[in-house]
């Protein structure tokens, strides 16, 4: 299986947030930011695996600063750890005001998933290349936290 760089999976999504989306005080729920996290991560896995990858576990999801209505929200998701059959998918998610174009930084998040093969078994996935050397800090950041859970899944 050959490895497979870290931009030939990352992904971006931008999704304006309307009324809909918001709670009673005019900011974006954090379950909507959450599925979002979770389209985008996912897709960035998919792509790396080229097979259907299904959420393990959301490692860590900070919110930062809240979302108003009106704001285009950006998600950027991008591989940062692969074992044998899961992957571990940065999404980093900014709001950008459509009318001046400040962006600010709103939410983090690590999310794990799985590859699954045709009949729903976990699959190998490719290697994972880092190329620069903030991938190879994020790459060695991954491995910790990825030791953390197998700890605690103990």
């Amino acid at each position: 299986m050959k490895p497979k760089r870290v931009a030939d999976s990352q992904v971006t999504i931008s999704r304006l947030m309307e009324p809909g989306d918001a709670n009673l005080l005019g900011n974006v729920h954090g379950g909507v930011l959450m599925k979002l996290i979770d389209e985008v991560g996912g897709i960035a896995a998919a792509r790396h695996a080229q097979r259907p990858a299904v959420t393990v576990a959301i490692d860590s999801l900070t919110f930062i600063l809240p979302i108003r209505v009106g704001y285009l929200v950006v998600l950027t998701a991008r591989l940062t750890w692969v074992g044998r059959t899961s992957m571990e998918v940065e999404v980093y998610v900014e709001a950008e005001n459509i009318f001046t174009a400040e962006r600010v930084h709103t939410n983090s998040a690590y999310v794990v998933y799985v590859a699954l093969d045709e009949n729903g078994v976990p699959v190998e996935v490719p290697r994972l290349i880092a190329e620069t050397e903030e991938q190879r800090q994020r790459m060695m950041e991954a491995d910790l936290r990825q030791a953390q859970r197998l700890e605690r899944k103990r």
